[in-house]
């Protein structure tokens, strides 16, 4: 059963998530900025240093956020018909 920090965590996702759309749906930010912020995180986790378990949570959370700039969760890509 998931703890208190996986809630947490996916909280903190689905609402980040949902801003970032608002903020493209909006034209506030275009969707080269979003990718942007998103590579930004990435590079920061990648960076990070700290012992080995910190550096493994790092690299997943890196590998996330790519996987999530890949399949274009946080912004809304027009359907190909």
């Amino acid at each position: 059963m998931p703890d208190q920090n996986e809630y947490s965590g996916l909280a903190a996702l689905s609402i980040c998530e949902a801003l970032l759309l608002a903020l493209n749906d909006h034209k506030i930010l275009p969707e080269h900025e979003i990718v942007g912020v998103l590579r930004d995180a990435a590079t920061t986790h990648e960076n990070a240093i700290g012992p080995q378990t910190d550096m493994e949570m790092h690299r997943g959370v890196a590998d996330l956020i790519k996987r999530i700039i890949a399949g274009g969760n946080s912004v809304r890509r027009p359907q190909s018909d």
